[in-house]
């Protein structure tokens, strides 16, 4: 185990109480003479796997198409990108918009830089390629790795909605019936990481969840290299605010500290602000006497928290809720299940996936598309072929 400043234990192996466990999928190797051969074993090896997920025909089939796209695209190096823009940065690293120049593909770049010895990047490298085998419908797709002028790159799917902690922004609130699809969709992605690849996120925050103008739902950035969090560790102290308790303690932590990072995320993008501390009746009341999109952040919210206080705070202060009066009895049922201090009293995730908020909230019908498209602005999906419907 390795601890940072804060004194946050961040054990690289540590998965639903078992110790270190490595993903029993065989990433692609390294550039060779047969890596054509290995990816295009390794692709149809996966199409094959994709028959025994949840997940409709649409699903699966867009999931075959980008496995397609990036068995032609093949290994990835600095010299294929043009560079588009900015989308953003955190997590150690900044994240570009990037234009693949040969197949023209549009992908999201970003590049971690770390103060490390070349075996080390290395090892991160190979570790990564794990990516290769998370083929899912609510996870990013992930087309390679690469090191290069003293940075990590990882190349995903270019989202083009932006996550949600953007769109939290531009929106003010996000309505209930939307988190509960949001939600489903994590709970599914979390599962599968879980299930599949013996894998936990680690890192559950509105930034880490993306959607597109299709409307689907993705996570990412969650952690499958055990080297590169430990860097990270060394080097950069992660999103504390939305640690669990136990987590920020330095004790063991398993996929229950995701669950409590996903009720934390639920309670901001329900109210519009981080809700560590409280905010107080008069705050809650100007909230929602806003008008839908206006920001809360004139209302005279809570002082801020110095970093230690905060943490502080999470430790030994009682959970956050959702405020009285504003949101059903299920969805607030929903989020007290996820934010218990203790992880043996949160609920797990085949518990959450079966509660009456994630049941009521697939049975229902909603344009995720059309209210993402509306909040920021950009043009419908034109493929309908391939939008998803809820």
């Amino acid at each position: 185990m390795s601890k940072n400043k804060l004194n946050l234990t961040l054990p690289p192996g540590s998965i639903d109480q078992t110790p270190s466990v490595t993903p029993t999928s065989v990433p692609f190797q390294e550039a060779s003479g047969a890596s054509n051969l290995v990816r295009k074993s390794s692709i149809d090896n996966l199409t094959a796997r994709l028959e025994e997920l949840d997940m409709d025909d649409m699903q699966r089939k867009r999931i075959e198409v980008f496995l397609c796209q990036k068995e032609k695209i093949g290994e990835l190096s600095e010299d294929d990108f043009e560079k588009l823009g900015e989308l953003g940065s955190g997590n150690g690293g900044v994240v570009m918009k990037v234009r693949h120049k040969s197949s023209r593909l549009i992908m999201a770049r970003k590049l971690i830089h770390l103060e490390v010895k070349p075996a080390i990047k290395k090892q991160i490298i190979r570790e990564l390629k794990v990516l290769h085998e998370c083929n899912f419908t609510h996870i990013v797709g992930f087309y390679g790795a690469f090191y290069s002028d003293g940075e990590i790159s990882i190349c995903m799917e270019y989202m083009d909605a932006g996550s949600l902690d953007l769109i939290l922004k531009k929106a003010g609130r996000i309505p209930e019936n939307i988190l509960g699809k949001i939600t489903s969709a994590v709970l599914k992605g979390l599962s599968y990481l879980r299930d599949k690849h013996a894998i936990m996120h680690r890192d559950v925050k509105p930034s880490n969840i993306l959607v597109n103008s299709c409307g689907d739902i993705k996570i990412c950035d969650f952690g499958v290299s055990g080297q590169l969090i430990d860097s990270m560790a060394n080097s950069f102290v992660g999103t504390r605010s939305y640690m669990s308790p136990e987590r920020l303690q330095g004790t063991h932590y398993s996929v229950q500290s995701d669950i409590w990072s996903l009720g934390l995320s639920l309670v901001e993008m329900a109210i519009g602000m981080y809700p560590i501390p409280p905010p107080d009746t008069k705050t809650i009341s100007a909230i929602f006497g806003l008008h839908d999109g206006d920001s809360p952040s004139h209302s005279n919210g809570p002082r801020p928290m110095a970093i230690f206080e905060l943490l502080d705070y999470i430790v030994n202060e009682p959970p956050p809720k959702l405020p009285s009066g504003f949101f059903s009895s299920e969805f607030k049922d929903f989020v007290d299940h996820c934010l218990k201090k203790h992880p043996d009293e949160r609920a797990d995730l085949k518990t959450l996936m079966n509660h009456e908020w994630i049941r009521k909230s697939e049975s229902e019908n909603v344009d995720i598309a059309g209210w993402v498209c509306r909040t920021m602005e950009i043009e419908p999906n034109s493929n309908h072929r391939f939008k998803q419907v809820f």
